[in-house]
């Protein structure tokens, strides 16, 4: 909603008035009707001056009750309204005023600012539960426009980084006419461009599974990772210094998507390749169902001993651990292999967890809801 449909709402009464006159409206109905009532009673009062035996005199009449009670109900029933009003001005700026702390930071986050919290004390109540909803939502804000800053900074940086290498290689091939190596040279270009598409294609697939709805189908996760094994360019009979591989495949029924989990299972085993020891290193594939009937698969590898404050942030994009063995046969990954595996999970309801081995390398375990 613009700025201009709000200046054209016609002006209302504050939410605290329409709350003091209902507490004052009410109190007044209330009133009026115990006094209409007891005036009510009245009528069976005979109209007419009686006298009482035992003291001689006469009690009062219908119409001398009457000019008794109309003046002095009257004045309760203003009492009442002056009290309603008074009294609830005061209850509804007690009641309302959790709901100004919430309108503030609402104004701050509209202005940009999401590190207010209301931090609302008092009791488990309705006001106090939507503070509280507020907060998380704040709070998940924060952390998605930090994630999303941090994401477009390092993605900036990775795709400047392709074009200043092929302009690097070009401006040293124009240095040197005479002793330029034609085929090196093509060679490297032909390297970064494959890094640059595939760095594309990975930024592309990572957005897309985070707006795309998933569509799912009863899946077996040992099929699955199955098929990724005998897929995989890196563990074929075709690539000999592999790592030694040991698949331990019992059924683990998921209701998922399965191209997204094919891909989920082949980045896990192309990022356990990527960084193990050659072929003096090792992986070990399982997929199982664990004490709670949960589908789990569970991906690990050797490789260099790894800092736990690393590995924490390893699912984020672009984040490369430093001391992370590579391949010498295969190019540096675009770090962003783990991000879609972690998309993938968070689409299927699965919880990644990835720890580091005490003899080096990395475990990757997934945890999926039950089928």
């Amino acid at each position: 909603m613009t700025t201009s449909d709000t200046a054209r709402r016609r002006p209302g009464l504050s939410v605290r008035l329409r709350l003091t006159l209902s507490y004052a409206g009410f109190l007044v109905v209330a009133g009026t009707a115990l006094f209409a009532a007891l005036l009510l009673v009245l009528r069976y009062v005979p109209d007419e001056n009686l006298m009482v035996q035992a003291s001689g005199g006469f009690a009062p009449s219908r119409s001398d009750l009457l000019d008794v009670a109309l003046p002095l109900s009257g004045a309760a029933v203003g009492f009442l309204a002056l009290v309603g009003l008074v009294g609830g001005w005061v209850l509804a700026g007690r009641m309302l005023r959790p709901l100004d702390r919430i309108s503030e930071a609402a104004a701050l986050a509209a202005d940009g600012s999401l590190v207010h919290r209301i931090d609302l004390e008092g009791p488990d109540d309705e006001l106090r539960r939507l503070a509280d909803t507020f907060d998380t939502m704040l709070a998940r804000l924060e952390r998605s426009f930090e994630e999303q800053r941090r994401f477009t900074a390092n993605a900036s940086h990775e795709l400047r980084t392709p074009n200043t290498v092929v302009k690097a290689l070009l401006d040293v091939a124009r240095a040197d006419p005479e002793g330029r190596d034609v085929d090196r040279l093509l060679g490297r270009l032909y390297e970064t461009n494959e890094r640059s598409i595939a760095m594309v294609e990975s930024l592309l697939q990572l957005a897309r599974l985070d707006h795309e709805s998933l569509r799912a189908e009863p899946v077996d996760l040992a099929d699955v990772v199955r098929e990724a094994v005998e897929r995989s360019p890196d563990l074929g009979e075709s690539r000999t210094p592999a790592p030694a591989l040991a698949v331990t495949l019992d059924p683990a029924p998921v209701h998922g998507n399965r191209v997204l989990l094919g891909q989920l299972a082949a980045n896990l085993l192309g990022n356990a390749v990527l960084h193990n020891l050659g072929p003096d290193g090792g992986i070990w594939v399982t997929t199982r169902l664990d004490e709670r009937r949960r589908p789990v698969l569970v991906v690990e590898n050797t490789g260099a001993p790894l800092d736990p404050a690393v590995v924490a942030t390893l699912a984020e994009p672009f984040v490369r651990a430093d001391a992370r063995t590579r391949r010498p046969d295969r190019p540096s990954g675009s770090g962003l292999g783990l991000s879609i595996v972690a998309s993938i999970a968070r689409a299927h309801g699965a919880d990644l967890v990835l720890t580091g081995r005490r003899e080096g390398g990395l475990t990757a375990k997934l945890t999926f809801p039950p089928a």
